[in-house]
């Protein structure tokens, strides 16, 4: 009986140690990919400003407008002169990309002489979609000219964005 016992033990040992070195039964394996994409970077440039023209203020207050086209409108008691002009600029990056445009909803202008006129500004498309040589945009605006404005040149300054979508 002491064989019988020594030959199950043996069995046993070797079973187990079979079963340590065997594959798992359910194992599987996959593979997954990485990917990335990348862009150039952006830039903006201005290759215009936004011009109002020559105005010669009335006895009430109003406005003058400037379209993203570049056509302007003299308000009532306003009288206008010189060239108007929409603001432009030019965007380069990655061609076939949206970029999205934006920037500040208005600018203030301060007069050399004192004073100061307010210009709501108006952009010519939300989005561009970037070709080989990049793209372009306009902002227009309407400026509130007040009654007997102060005589001067008036400027400020306002910020554009241009990002990837």
């Amino acid at each position: 009986m002491r064989n019988y016992g020594m030959k199950r033990a043996l069995l046993g040992a070797a079973i187990a140690a079979l079963a340590m070195n065997a594959p798992a039964a359910h194992a599987a394996t996959a593979t997954g990919t990485a990917t990335a994409k990348i862009l150039r970077q952006i830039t903006l440039t201005k290759t215009s400003d936004l011009q109002y023209a020559t105005i010669i203020s009335g006895a009430t207050a109003s406005t003058v407008a400037v379209s993203t086209a570049g056509g302007v409108s003299c308000g009532v008691g306003l009288t206008c002169t010189g060239t108007a002009a929409a603001g432009s600029f030019d965007v380069e990056g990655t061609s076939g990309a949206v970029v999205l445009v934006g920037g500040d909803a208005s600018v203030t202008l301060n007069g050399s002489l004192g004073g100061s006129m307010t210009s709501t500004l108006t952009y010519s498309a939300p989005n561009i979609t970037l070709g080989a040589t990049g793209g372009s945009f306009q902002i227009g605006g309407t400026l509130s000219v007040g009654a007997n404005q102060a005589s001067g040149d008036y400027s400020g300054t306002f910020n554009v964005t241009a990002n990837y979508q």
